[in-house]
């Protein structure tokens, strides 16, 4: 039987990789930093969104969390799809997607079309989420994704840091419509980019689509985000907290099943027997469990405690993703863990993360230079930790698969960092009415409002300061039981695979 051309061209690529694939890794670079920009930049212009819009508080909440419930529920139906239909394809898609989400939102007059232009964006960013790692997979060598991915993955970093910074700039400078209007360019150069370099690749068994299966985990997902979101305005034991939490239990058990016994299934569940990926996945969601809940209560930290300033908080904790940047672009982190080991580095770098962690706990509260070393730390930590469990997990799972791999991994971190906020701020706010009377304790805004004088308002911000060094030690266990669970259990991987070839 002969093999078509486009089949030879695939495995060529697979042998010697793409030989332009360094530019395609920079294109899909650039379209993957205004997705993950997306996630942050509207946080800064909530001012001039109220007053060019009339938005009310709750019209802003939706405007910011119909992006990420959309995304976060297609990831893994746009993973699947990806395969079946083709990468390249579902790429373009996505461009064009997201660029006619941006335009609708950079032209909208009225909440409402700023909030369904937002969720469109989120379709788009799931599909550019997923299908930009399947493709770094198919047009690297082996040799040579250790190092594209820890590329790949300081993007993100770079992107989540940068967001506010960006969006502080452009709104200094236009109206808040161009905050979205500047992704058209990229967008732009993106599709042109992508349709005459990236070479298309999809699964060549073509399962059926397993459409139930993608309902199911959609409505499971955005459940299980929304119950997240709607946890700190509404309390973790509200009835609408609950309620939509006990929906996406129900319905994430009923994909599970259902993906147990259909014969063509979006999860193919056979990947959690390869310890490799039952590994990753354990770090996965512990790492940004304790790192996305830490994070999120630092920039309180710096806030409500320091005294910075929301611009000034930005950049005092760029140093983070500054450094992930440098030591992944730079290859080091590549060279680090290709030397170590994928145990061995997952391991060192979630320890790192972890004493970063308890610096800013224990260390911070004298000042900037505790928070400057804990950042620097999980800086490096990150840059060591996270493309090496992308890459364990990436690797685990068969080429044909990439697009749910993929898939997999983008909502294993939502689900760590929907974990991570509830839990760690959890802990936060129970550590916090311990230590205050309960009628003052309900929220730091209102407990200062009540305080009666500098003595009562000191009182609080020690109470809060105390409750944030609780939760960041939490959020430190959580990152440093992470990195043994998931070295031990790579490390017994390697272990039965080099006794199966002895």
């Amino acid at each position: 039987m002969t093999t078509s051309f486009q089949e030879q061209a695939a495995e060529r690529t697979q042998d010697a990789g793409h030989p332009q694939r360094w530019l395609i890794l920079g294109v899909i670079c650039l379209a993957q930093l205004t997705v993950v920009l997306d996630n942050t930049v509207l946080n800064v212009a909530i001012p001039s969104l109220t007053s060019g819009l009339g938005a009310a508080t709750s019209d802003i909440q939706w405007m910011i969390n119909a992006y990420s419930l959309v995304q976060s529920g297609l990831l893994l139906t746009a993973g699947s799809a990806a395969d079946r239909y083709g990468r390249k394809k579902l790429l373009t898609a996505g461009l064009a997607i997201f660029g006619a989400g941006s335009l609708a939102a950079g032209l909208a007059d009225s909440t409402g079309q700023l909030i369904a232009a937002r969720a469109g964006m989120g379709v788009g960013g799931a599909l550019l989420l997923t299908t930009t790692l399947a493709v770094v997979m198919q047009i690297f060598t082996p040799a040579e994704r250790a190092r594209a991915i820890g590329i790949w993955a300081a993007v993100n970093a770079l992107g989540f840091a940068c967001g506010p910074l960006v969006g502080g700039f452009v709104l200094d400078h236009f109206w808040w419509g161009a905050i979205f209007l500047i992704n058209l360019p990229v967008v732009a150069l993106g599709l042109v980019a992508v349709c005459t370099l990236v070479p298309e690749s999809k699964n060549p068994q073509g399962d059926r689509p397993d459409l139930l299966g993608a309902l199911l985990s959609t409505i499971g997902m955005t459940a299980f985000v929304f119950a997240i979101i709607s946890g700190p305005e509404h309390g973790w034991t509200s009835g609408r907290v609950l309620g939509t939490a006990a929906v996406a239990v129900v319905v994430l058990s009923a994909f599970g099943y259902w993906e147990s016994r259909v014969p063509y299934p979006m999860l193919d569940l056979r990947f959690f027997r390869n310890r490799h990926f039952t590994g990753a996945v354990a770090g996965l969601v512990l790492i940004t469990f304790g790192m996305t809940g830490s994070l999120f209560l630092l920039t309180q930290h710096m806030q409500f405690v320091l005294g910075y300033g929301p611009l000034e908080a930005g950049l005092r904790t760029a140093p983070l993703a500054l450094t992930v940047v440098a030591l992944n672009f730079s290859g080091l982190s590549a060279r680090w863990a290709g030397g170590l080991g994928l145990p061995v580095a997952i391991g060192l770098g979630m320890a790192l993360m972890s004493a970063g962690l308890v610096s800013i706990a224990t260390v911070a509260s004298g000042g900037y230079a505790g928070t400057l070393l804990g950042l620097l730390l999980i800086g490096v930590g990150c840059a060591i930790a996270n493309p090496a469990m992308a890459h364990a997990l990436m690797s685990a799972i068969p080429q044909e698969k990439a697009g749910a791999g993929a898939g997999i991994n983008g909502t294993l971190a939502e689900f760590g960092n929907g974990l991570g906020v509830a839990v760690l701020g959890a802990v936060l706010n129970a550590r916090f009415a311990a230590l205050l009377p309960a009628a003052a304790a309900s929220s730091l805004p209102a407990a200062l409002a009540a305080a009666g004088s500098a003595q009562e308002r000191a009182r609080v911000t020690d109470a809060f300061s105390s409750g944030l060094q609780t939760s960041q030690l939490a959020g430190a266990v959580a990152v440093l039981l992470g990195g043994l669970v998931a070295a031990a259990l790579l490390r017994r991987a390697e272990r039965a695979d080099s006794g199966r070839v002895a």
